[in-house]
């Protein structure tokens, strides 16, 4: 068939669309992509500054120590070198070699307990640093798990919140074989059903004339309006074929058949003015000839 089927049919103007949920979800999931990159970004700073700090306090225990280290092996080759010459030293001479052996035996002892204490020290230190970046670590992990589970459940929170609006949503019955379609009457929700996907949009904004105005691949005529009772009529041209659409409601599909589409066109009105009407025309996204 390649002309445009209609059949009379009422209308059950009841759009209980709340759309918003979608645009809802969509935040939500932007919100979400958005924290978690600040946060890994937040976790490559703090390892970064972390690892820093543990091997700022690694170099410096370990300049510490080989100092230390130096220090003690000169000392104690120092007192070898005196215990020999003490040994070769006689009189007089071996007393104060032997007393200087003595002090330098204080010396070692006494630079062995410092640097003990010294490394006790920095190990404590180094034990308190490590300590205080792990809490510090997990405290971040806590921080950013929760983070991560608040928006988890916020964008869990909205798809609820869509799955029960799609769940709730009624059709509006159309013009033609009593079949029934979601309708927008808002911008809002024109764009909700534009990001279900199920078909293609087209805005109007048609003005009384002798010329049809043309809306997607159909053209569409206003002959009358009548805006106290959101009443109008209008005159569609596709396929070389005329059809008029008496006095129908706001927000109600017209709807009719192209020859290249099973389903049927939908052309729905939001607005009736004086000598304008404001809506939009679906049309489905396949097409195929109709046998």
């Amino acid at each position: 068939m390649n002309d445009m089927s209609t059949a009379p049919g009422g209308s059950d103007i009841k759009v209980p669309i709340l759309i918003g949920s979608v645009v809802a979800l969509l935040g939500a999931n932007i919100y979400l992509f958005t924290q978690l990159n600040a946060v890994r970004s937040d976790l490559v700073d703090f390892q970064k500054t972390t690892q820093t700090e543990i091997s700022s306090l690694k170099e410096s225990s370990t300049v510490s120590t080989q100092t230390a280290r130096r220090s003690l092996t000169s000392l104690k080759d120092e007192l070898e070198t005196a215990r020999r010459q003490a040994q070769m030293a006689a009189g007089q001479a071996k007393v104060e070699s032997q007393k200087h052996v003595a002090e330098l035996a204080s010396r070692v002892q006494a630079e062995q307990a410092r640097q003990e204490k010294a490394a006790a020290e920095m190990k404590t230190e180094l034990t308190q640093s490590l300590s205080n970046v792990e809490q510090a670590a997990t405290s971040k992990i806590t921080e950013v798990s929760t983070e991560v589970g608040n928006v988890k459940t916020e964008v869990q929170s909205a798809k609820s919140e869509l799955d029960k609006t799609i769940q709730d949503l009624k059709r509006v019955r159309g013009d033609l074989d009593g079949t029934s379609s979601l309708v927008a009457t808002n911008g809002k929700e024109l764009q909700a059903l534009r990001q279900l996907g199920e078909r293609n949009y087209f805005e109007f904004n048609i003005s009384k004339s002798k010329e049809p105005r043309r809306v997607g691949d159909v053209a569409v005529l206003l002959k009358k309006t009548d805006p106290k009772k959101n009443r109008f009529t209008i005159e569609l041209l596709a396929d070389d074929k005329r059809v008029e659409k008496k006095d129908k409601n706001l927000n109600e599909p017209v709807q009719f058949y192209v020859s290249k589409a099973r389903q049927p066109y939908e052309l729905v009105v939001n607005e009736v003015k004086k000598d304008q009407i404001v809506g939009y025309l679906a049309t489905p996204k396949v097409q195929a000839t109709r046998n």
